[in-house]
């Protein structure tokens, strides 16, 4: 077992609650997700950066608590997996290891 400093395994079991509730959302109710149909014309990559830039810029001056604020951070570990999956899908890789 892994003796993690930084709680990474405990976060890790958060961003994927948070993922999921993504699923459950307003965002998810039609068909399709706005993120698939973005991705699907090409402008994958744009879109997650752009959103990435967008949290991190914003951070800390959204809401009134330390917990507002925490929800950009959300998003922006959110764009980052959507952006790894698309860099995966454009360029063919599908790396699961650290080298």
């Amino acid at each position: 077992m892994i003796d993690y400093k930084f709680n990474e395994d405990v976060l890790l079991e958060e961003i994927r609650a948070y993922i999921d509730k993504t699923y459950e959302g307003h965002y998810s109710e039609n068909t399709f997700q706005s993120t698939e149909v973005i991705m699907a014309r090409g402008h994958g990559e744009g879109f997650c950066m752009g959103n990435i830039d967008k949290y991190s810029n914003r951070y800390g001056k959204k809401g009134e608590t330390p917990e507002d604020y925490r929800k950009d951070l959300m998003k922006i570990i959110h764009y980052g997996i959507l952006a790894l999956f698309n860099h995966d899908k454009t360029y063919g890789e599908t790396k699961n290891e650290i080298e």
